[in-house]
């Protein structure tokens, strides 16, 4: 039995990222990186009239040829994203010889990490992931929660957030200061957030 991944959130702005491939297969994988902030160099013949896009724009940077293992040079973290199943390997063992993190798309075996199905609210972010056993399942999750979050809930984060902030600001580390956190963090998506706010601030210290 392999054993358990660690489940991680990754700060990959401004980090190097390396995709090979520029297809379909590459296309919401290099998506998902640019949201990221990340620093997306893609290495394909051809792409894909949306990479073709990004590429335009200044998005990211298309080395419009085929791969050389030295393109793995400075990445943080590598994705083979090709329909070459030799290639993608190849990529994959050349970036393990090299210390680099390395996802070869749909091919469990030979990756480093997995893209997981992701729920967005603004910055909340759920994160699903079956280990590559059953992507379409991760995916069956995913619409389930889609439908069940309020699509408020990213606005009443950043609000809630604020108000945190500027209780860490004023009032100093106490079993007070504690509990009002707790207060402003049980309070719903559809409260008013000045009640929510009302409500920490009449915690008081004992």
């Amino acid at each position: 039995m392999a054993a358990p991944l660690f489940p991680v959130f990754i700060k990959l702005a401004e980090r190097l990222c390396l995709v090979v491939g520029a297809g379909q297969i590459a296309e919401a994988k290099i998506d998902s990186l640019l949201l990221s902030g990340a620093r997306v160099v893609v290495v394909a013949p051809e792409a894909n009239p949306a990479i073709r896009e990004w590429a335009e724009k200044g998005q990211l940077f298309w080395e419009k040829r085929k791969y050389q293992p030295s393109d793995l040079d400075g990445a943080f973290l590598a994705i083979a994203a090709t329909s070459d199943f030799a290639l993608n390997h190849s990529v994959f063992a050349e970036a393990q010889r090299s210390g680099i993190l390395c996802n070869a798309v749909d091919d469990p075996p030979n990756c480093d990490f997995y893209f997981p199905a992701v729920v967005r609210r603004g910055d909340l972010q759920l994160a699903i992931s079956t280990a590559g056993e059953s992507p379409a399942f991760a995916q069956r999750l995913r619409q389930a929660l889609e439908n069940a979050l309020d699509l408020n809930l990213g606005n009443w984060l950043a609000a809630i957030g604020q108000i945190r902030r500027d209780i860490l600001a004023v009032y100093p580390a106490s079993e007070a200061r504690k509990r009002a956190l707790h207060v402003l963090a049980q309070g719903g998506v559809s409260e008013p957030i000045e009640t929510q706010s009302l409500a920490v601030h009449t915690v008081h210290t004992p």
